[in-house]
């Protein structure tokens, strides 16, 4: 990727319109909002990864049911 992604329209809306319900936030409750949001990012990354890992045939289906042994 030599170049940056755009964002769409839709996107840039929704930007602004997130930034307007932050200013609104106190800043103990920006603060716990963004240690929430940085969970889901890495909540995000490891499903990312499972998801790879299946279709590249390199781990378990993320989907199978783990069996208690």
């Amino acid at each position: 990727m030599s170049q940056p992604m755009e964002l769409t329209l839709e996107q840039k809306f929704n930007i602004r319109s997130f930034e307007t319900q932050v200013k609104q936030m106190s800043r103990e409750q920006a603060q716990d909002f963004l240690v929430k949001l940085y969970e889901q990012m890495l909540t995000r990354e490891n499903m990312y990864k499972e998801f790879i890992k299946h279709e590249w045939g390199i781990g378990p289906s993320p989907w199978t049911p783990k069996t208690q042994e």
